[in-house]
């Protein structure tokens, strides 16, 4: 069976280009089998519906198309049936023969359109060539300040970076610092707390030996046998001149401390006291709070001795070389 779509095409034609009118054969050039045609030719083949309606709306679409529309040439304001032929060049406009002539350009200097147009023409195109010149000065300027700004955000972004890490590095040393200082109040405080408290214990084991020793006392001068109470009455009295000797706290204070001598009834004045380890830290204080950047001025000399510093060992490469 022959493709409907091109059976149905009555400028259906040969390979040779020649169209088959009548009776013959050729090939479907889209199934490409061969159609034998009879004696009423390709008007003898199946008809495509499709296709013919399809060339119908084409053809009503190009009957339909409004024709294109003729520039008119312009013409003269003041004589409209004249066309606009010579430039005013005292007025710089177009205008017409007569205008020349009879009316208001009579006295004015003219010149051929052609030649005014070439001229116009000419600088237009060197100012459209100026313009896109400055343009691409433009965009190039806009380049550059582009890269600025990403320059700027890269660098502004580094030394964000490099002052936190340095203040983060004076964070670290500070509590270094502060940790050190605190061990040592806290050893000293231990300390003095272990021998106040040790002197403190003493002092108790003490005052309940004097107590039981008073207690004993007391009892023995309530004994009413005189035999008894001379046996008991001795003992007691040495127990009694030893318990009021404070000697032995002394030596244990002195020992204990380190810290002279010692009454029974307090300490060293001022033991309690921890003053002395008062820090001074308006020094340091001053030169946080003067942290500042670089002066621009120092900043120029330290770049401008490097880099004669860099010319000189470089003059130095060469004459070795």
């Amino acid at each position: 069976m022959p493709c409907p779509l091109q059976a149905s095409n009555p400028y259906l034609t040969t390979r040779s280009g020649s169209t088959v009118s009548s009776g013959g054969r050729f090939r479907c050039p889209s199934c490409r089998h061969e159609v034998v045609l009879d004696r009423h030719g390709v008007y003898g083949l199946q008809r495509n519906l499709l296709v013919e309606n399809i060339i119908d709306m084409f053809n009503q679409g190009s009957a339909s198309r409004p024709a294109p529309e003729q520039q008119l040439e312009p013409r003269c304001e003041t004589h409209e049936e004249e066309k606009i032929n010579i430039y005013c060049v005292s007025c710089s406009m177009p205008t017409c023969s007569l205008c020349k002539v009879f009316g208001p350009h009579r006295d004015c200097m003219v010149a051929p359109l052609e030649a005014v147009c070439t001229q116009q023409k000419a600088e237009l195109t060197d100012c459209i060539s100026s313009l896109v010149g400055t343009n691409e000065r433009t965009q190039a300027i806009i380049s550059q300040l582009e890269d600025t700004c990403r320059t700027v955000d890269e660098s502004g972004r580094r030394q964000k970076s490099q002052v936190c890490e340095a203040c983060d590095q004076l964070f670290a040393l500070l509590e270094e610092r502060k940790a050190m200082l605190t061990l040592r109040i806290s050893c000293e405080q231990e300390e003095k707390l272990l021998y106040v408290r040790s002197l403190s214990r003493k002092y108790r084991e003490h005052l309940e030996n004097t107590a039981s020793l008073l207690e004993s006392s007391l009892r023995a001068l309530d004994t009413k046998e005189m035999a008894q109470f001379l046996q008991t009455a001795k003992p007691l009295l040495q127990k009694m001149v030893e318990g009021s000797d404070t000697s032995h706290l002394d030596q244990l204070l002195n020992d204990g401390g380190g810290l002279g001598h010692l009454s029974l009834d307090q300490v060293m004045p001022g033991y309690e006291n921890m003053d002395h380890l008062t820090g001074s830290f308006e020094p340091q204080r001053r030169a946080l709070m003067s942290v500042d950047f670089i002066k621009r001025e120092k900043h120029l000399n330290v770049q401008s001795e490097t880099r004669r510093l860099n010319l000189t060992l470089t003059a130095g490469d060469h004459w070795l070389v």
